[in-house]
């Protein structure tokens, strides 16, 4: 199932003082591609570990992805790797792809109240990207696998642990995803929740690694707002937020 882009209702958000937001595909559009570099390291990394093929080891990422949740927590799990060596090298990728965002970070500049990143990668990965467009000033924190405890989104635990960590109230809270099963949990626990999803006229031309399970849409209960234009959704919400005081004025 596809959701079409939706129009932002500043009612929804009127109540929001904390946004978060996944990483990979959600700050930075998927025809960056940049995530499918990360997939072909994983594989390879797995192939050079078990002494297989790249194909047959392509095969167990994705079977390990599927029941853990991601490729590391698999490879931990059933072969008790390093993960802080596993997240070295499939995070040593080229970042030339990911290109300033101006029109996101104007946005988030005037979004009120406080900016998380919520990634199941690593935090060295996260600050590199948010490097890259420009946009590393405007969070108090990237929560990364590593805090999880690397038990990965869209697990119950670390959403838990990382609304303790910082004392978020979901029910003011809005979290930002491309992955439909990532957001059941941030629903469930009372949050807004956003589906961020390509454009149409570039989704054709890039390179789908995912798979057909990853981007389905089970539960269309679970998803409140989709946008195809992050920066755009959230200017919206700001100027919705500042509207009060201008009607003051």
């Amino acid at each position: 199932m596809k959701h079409r882009p939706s129009t932002v209702s500043a009612r929804a958000f009127g109540g929001i003082d904390t946004w978060i937001f996944d990483l990979d595909n959600t700050l930075y559009p998927p025809h960056s591609n940049l995530f499918a570099q990360v997939d072909a390291r994983m594989g390879a990394f797995i192939a050079d570990l078990l002494g297989i093929d790249v194909a047959a080891a392509k095969r167990l990422q994705k079977d390990y992805y599927r029941d853990y949740g991601t490729t590391l927590r698999g490879l931990m799990t059933v072969h008790g790797i390093d993960p802080h060596d596993f997240l070295a090298f499939v995070h040593d990728i080229d970042h030339s792809p990911i290109e300033p965002d101006p029109a996101l970070g104007s946005a988030l500049s005037l979004l009120e109240g406080r900016k998380f990143v919520l990634t199941n990668g690593s935090r060295a990965h996260a600050e590199k990207i948010i490097g890259k467009l420009g946009i590393e000033g405007h969070f108090e924190d990237l929560f990364d696998i590593i805090a999880a405890d690397f038990e990965p989104k869209p697990a119950r635990p670390p959403y838990d642990r990382f609304v303790a960590r910082h004392g978020i109230d979901p029910a003011r809270a809005a979290m930002f995803e491309d992955l439909p099963r990532n957001l059941t949990v941030p629903k469930a626990l009372g949050m807004q929740t956003v589906l961020v999803v390509a454009r149409q006229e570039v989704s054709d031309e890039t390179v789908d690694f995912r798979q057909r399970w990853e981007t389905d849409v089970e539960e269309p209960e679970t998803i409140d707002h989709v946008t195809d234009d992050l920066a755009d959704f959230l200017a919206t919400i700001a100027e919705d937020q500042q509207a009060p005081s201008r009607r003051d004025d």
